[in-house]
C-alpha cells in the first residue's frame, strides 16, 4: 500500500467490542463473572453526546455573554449507554427488574459506585481518550 490507500476505510483495523467484567456478582449458570460488551462511539456520536450535555450559562459581569458548560457526569453516562452493547440497558424487562426507567438510570443501579467509575474508565479507553473525563477536570480545577 502506498500514498493515501493506507487511509482507506477497507484498509483501517476495524473496532473490535471489548468483552469487560464490570462486577463479578453477575454471574453464569457455572459461577464465573458475565462479562459485558463495550463498542466504541464514531466521533460524530461523541459530538452529539457531548452537545446534548452542554448548556450555555452567563458570564459573570458581561452582559447578553454566554460560555458552554458541559456536565460531564451526564456525558459520560450517556457516554457509557451508548458503548455497552452487551448487556441490553435498553430492555424494559431488565429495567423493570430494578425498579427504574431508563438505561443510564438502570447502569448506575446496576453497579456499586466503584465498578461503575471502573466501567467509564475503561469505557473512555475504548474510546481513545487516553487520559479520563475525571482527569481533565480535575485539571481543569486546579
Amino acid at each position: 500500500m502506498s500514498g493515501l490507500s493506507v487511509f482507506f476505510a477497507e484498509n483501517v483495523e476495524k473496532n473490535e467490542v471489548v468483552k469487560y467484567v464490570a462486577s463479578k456478582r453477575f454471574k453464569d449458570e457455572k459461577g464465573n463473572p458475565v462479562e459485558w460488551q463495550i463498542g466504541c462511539v464514531t466521533s460524530d456520536e461523541d459530538e452529539a453526546i457531548r452537545k446534548s450535555c452542554t448548556r450555555k450559562v452567563p458570564i459573570p459581569g458581561k452582559k447578553n455573554a454566554y460560555m458552554p458548560e458541559t456536565d460531564f457526569e451526564s456525558y459520560l453516562g450517556k457516554l457509557a449507554v451508548r458503548c455497552i452493547t452487551y448487556p441490553n440497558l435498553n430492555d424494559v424487562e431488565l429495567q423493570n427488574s430494578y425498579g427504574v426507567m431508563g438505561a443510564d438510570k438502570l447502569l448506575k443501579t446496576m453497579l456499586k459506585p466503584g465498578e461503575y467509575q471502573d466501567l467509564l474508565k475503561k469505557i473512555q479507553e475504548v474510546n481513545g481518550f487516553d487520559e479520563t473525563m475525571e482527569d481533565m477536570v480535575e485539571e481543569a480545577k486546579n
